[in-house]
């Protein structure tokens, strides 16, 4: 359907493809200079010291979690509020994910709820920012310190994001980043986490590459020797060059498609003032990088029959996200109550993302909010 607008979109350009030819053309399409590269570039655009990049945002949280090397069955507070990858790699670092409820004005993840989760297993805190909007930081970082926890961030909404004005990225002991094509910039898949801490810099190097010690780069040539040393049970999680490439030239290109975001989050949100969607509320000392736009629909309207009508008018709306306690695994595994996550379950019910991504035009922008409100009026 041409006419189909998505709720997110990646925009590669010549300039791009012309970056990732120059590597297919050359000596290295796997574990060469572009990685390092790519690292360089994007640390000093957080304004961390190091970055690790990886095949995708998933793999980044897994090696993150991997890193901390907790006890088995230790616990990791987190939120259910998030796709299922955030609480899955948790538990396939044989730790156990302990949701604690939501704000209901930002939708990230309640810290009053979290200080009440905390037991002697607790060894870590995995937050996310939602939609792009950071977590109350200061806040969480209060806590951790207090109870001797680490810090992992779920920044796969906010590259680019601020707090106080700092880029997300560089408060937690970990953060990880995502690079699929709806995402701020792509390489296709990808993610990377970026950290202050040299030791633990390390192990996500080895953790990437089976748990080596020493890069493919470091073995090759007529003066390098062949050895190498598995220190850690890794897995391959490496990015190629080509990608890296990709990811370099977008960096570039970053600011740009922040400002185009947040100009059309701009715009639906002057327009739907009055409106009777809520529209999202952003605080204070921050800047939003509008990975997503979510409207939560008043009571009277039917979530599930606005989506279903939205989509058959080529509005690719979306729901993000089905609460990950309320997933057929989690059900079948673990006793988790709906009902312990009050305000979970209300915005699930009622949100709904709608479109936004940099290429998009003021005819597309204006057609969601027309069809917006004639699919609201349609359930009055």
């Amino acid at each position: 359907m041409s006419d189909y607008i998505p709720y997110g979109l990646h925009w590669i350009d010549d300039e791009d493809i012309k970056e990732v030819i120059k590597v297919l053309r050359g000596k290295w399409i796997a574990t060469g200079p572009k990685i390092k590269e790519f690292e360089d570039v994007f640390a000093k655009y957080i304004g961390c010291k190091y970055a690790v990049s990886v095949s995708s945002g998933t793999s980044a949280l897994d090696i993150a979690i991997a890193s901390l090397d907790l006890k088995k069955d230790s616990e990791i507070i987190t939120t259910p509020f998030t796709f299922v990858a955030t609480s899955n790699m948790i538990l396939l670092n044989g730790l156990k994910p302990v949701f604690v409820d939501i704000k209901p004005d930002t939708y990230n993840i309640n810290p009053d709820e979290i200080e009440k989760k905390i037991t002697n297993k607790t060894k870590a805190i995995l937050y996310m920012d939602y939609a792009g909007q950071p977590c109350d930081i200061d806040e969480i970082k209060r806590i951790a310190k207090e109870h001797g926890l680490y810090l992992i961030e779920d920044a796969a909404h906010a590259l680019g994001a601020e707090y106080k004005n700092r880029k997300v990225g560089c408060f937690a002991d970990l953060t990880c980043f995502s690079f699929y094509p709806v995402k701020h910039i792509t390489t296709g898949e990808g993610g990377m986490v970026t950290t202050n801490n040299e030791d633990l810099y390390k192990k996500l190097l080895m953790l990437r590459n089976h748990g080596i010690d020493k890069p493919t780069s470091e073995r090759f040539g007529s003066k390098a020797f062949y050895a190498y040393d598995m220190k850690l049970l890794g897995k391959n999680y490496r990015i190629t060059d080509f990608q890296c490439a990709l990811g370099i030239s977008q960096l570039k290109k970053l600011e740009n498609f922040l400002k185009l975001r947040e100009n059309i989050a701009s715009t639906y949100s002057k327009e739907f003032k009055n409106d009777d969607v809520k529209t999202p509320d952003v605080k204070q000392n921050i800047r939003h990088a509008w990975h997503l736009y979510t409207l939560l629909l008043p009571d009277r309207v039917d979530r599930d029959k606005f989506f279903s009508l939205m989509r058959s008018r080529n509005i690719g709306v979306n729901v993000h996200y089905t609460p990950v306690y309320r997933h057929s695994y989690y059900r079948e595994r673990y006793t988790i109550k709906s009902s312990d996550f009050p305000v979970t379950e209300d915005i699930f019910k009622r949100t709904i993302t709608i479109p936004i991504f940099p290429r998009m035009t003021k005819e597309q922008v204006n057609k969601v909010i027309s069809e917006v409100r004639s699919a609201s009026r349609n359930q009055a």
